[in-house]
């Protein structure tokens, strides 16, 4: 087989992507990219610097080590998105454009791009919400976002390039630190929770999102760049998602294990991007076209999370 890159390695999807395809494929056909190294993450892989905003670095990279497949993950998060737009801007459009600009020209066989709920605004409707339906996002990170859907399907029709991408909803880890999104709540929560510490929401209690468990995540974006072409009616903005989770139920569910863990609610700026999102969506397409079906509900994840923390 070929060369998989995954830019953004650093990331909170690429810390776990990157051993999860190095044990899947070999080390030797996994190449993780960052726009910084970060020393002991990936002992032992294959690993380029690369900022996905040089169009001209991106082309060196995929020529050299013969790259045939890419999880393109690099991106600027919605709460970051707001407070630098121009690097949003520069970093998840021109980026994605540079991506698939070179996988164009140099024969890269596939390209998958995850998207985001950030896509969607406050007129779509919130429970459900369908692939297709309203989209106006209103943060710099949701405007990126859905243009580099569009440009995905655009490479596909236009150049017959196989791009394929999905909408994540919040993702829940422990093995990366909370990276300025506006779902890092949830992650944070469980970190005060096993310090002992208190912790202040920056969310409402009732503020409902869609949210899934990594584990669910990472096979979910495996499982559709592995799926027959044939089978794929939508390109970039398959739907997938676990639950439905507001603080005030993570909260309770974190308890039920940690009595004494408390939380207060003091919602910020995050908390006017959050409202703008959907409380749950429609994954049916997701699940015909290429069998998606999350394991984790919300006390799987709350039991595996805790007991990873501890042991870590």
């Amino acid at each position: 087989m070929g060369t998989i890159l995954v830019t953004g390695a650093f990331g909170q999807i690429g810390t776990e992507l990157v051993p999860f395809l190095e044990k899947k494929f070999g080390k030797e056909h996994v190449i993780a990219s960052d726009i910084r190294n970060v020393e002991g993450v990936f002992p032992g892989s294959r690993f380029r610097m690369l900022d996905v905003s040089s169009r001209k670095d991106v082309s060196a990279v995929i020529r050299e080590e013969d790259v045939t497949s890419i999880f393109h993950l690099a991106g600027i998060l919605s709460a970051t998105g707001e407070k630098n737009p121009d690097l949003a801007f520069s970093v998840n459009l021109n980026g994605t454009y540079n991506i698939l600009a070179e996988a164009r020209d140099l024969g890269v066989e596939k390209v998958l791009i995850p998207s985001t709920i950030g896509v969607f605004g406050t007129s779509t409707p919130k429970k459900g919400t369908p692939v297709e339906t309203v989209i106006r996002p209103s943060t710099m990170y949701g405007i990126t976002k859905i243009s580099c859907e569009l440009l995905g399907e655009y490479f596909h029709s236009k150049f017959g390039l196989d791009v394929r991408g999905l909408r994540f909803p919040g993702i829940i880890s422990y093995r990366t630190a909370p990276t300025a999104g506006t779902t890092d709540y949830s992650v944070e929560m469980f970190l005060h929770a096993i310090r002992g510490n208190p912790y202040s929401c920056y969310l409402k209690k009732d503020t409902g999102l869609p949210m899934m468990y990594m584990p669910d995540a990472i096979n979910a974006m495996v499982q559709l760049c592995e799926a027959d072409s044939a089978r794929l009616t939508r390109r970039t903005d398959y739907h997938v998602s676990a639950y439905s989770l507001t603080p005030g139920m993570l909260e309770e569910a974190i308890r039920k294990h940690v009595p004494d863990f408390h939380v207060t609610y003091a919602p910020d700026f995050r908390e006017a991007i959050a409202e703008q999102w959907p409380e749950s969506l429609d994954c049916s397409i997701s699940s015909r076209d290429w069998g998606f079906s999350p394991k984790y509900g919300i006390e799987e994840t709350v039991i595996d999370m805790l007991e990873n923390l501890r042991r870590d």
